[in-house]
């Protein structure tokens, strides 16, 4: 009985070392697997996520116009909306512009308060020079969100370039 005390006593003794090594040995490996599987960046290609994000920031721009335009047709009784519409377009403008950037934030992607800013900004210079006369027909539909997509493509290679200018 005594023997088996002092086996007791070691096989407890050594137990808890072995218990400690196999416990930090299943961290270890615990830390490794969630560095694996963490992403920093989109699983994506950036480019294609700019795009997809810049359809939408278009899509949400036709939206936010055409219920500006529903808006003033139930108040004036016509789709013009007179003194309220550069107010309208501003709203539209910040709105589209903070969904884009939240959108592009959640991606992880790089400068995208200044890529969401350039690229609505360049897509409304466009719209404003050339398809002003044409916003109401159903082809802006298309057009607008898929210029809306190449100007944010860019304003992502102008944010890259401004980065690598500055460093």
């Amino acid at each position: 009985m005594g023997d088996d005390v002092s086996e007791a006593d070691e096989v407890g003794h050594g137990m808890p070392a072995d218990l400690e090594e196999a416990l930090e040995e299943a961290d270890a490996e615990a830390a490794e697997e969630a560095d694996e599987g963490r992403y920093d960046a989109p699983p994506l290609p950036p480019l294609l996520v700019v795009a997809v994000v810049g359809l939408l920031a278009g899509f949400v721009t036709i939206a936010c116009i055409w219920l500006s335009e529903q808006g003033c047709n139930r108040v004036r009784d016509t789709p013009n909306c007179g003194a309220m519409g550069f107010p309208l377009l501003i709203l539209t403008v910040v709105v589209t512009i903070v969904l884009a950037a939240l959108a592009l934030t959640k991606l992880a992607m790089p400068h995208p308060r200044l890529v969401a800013f350039l690229g609505v900004m360049f897509m409304l210079l466009i719209v404003l020079a050339f398809l002003t006369d044409h916003l109401s027909s159903t082809w802006s539909l298309l057009v607008v969100p898929v210029l809306s997509a190449v100007t944010f493509l860019v304003a992502h290679l102008i944010a890259g370039r401004l980065e690598r200018a500055d460093a």
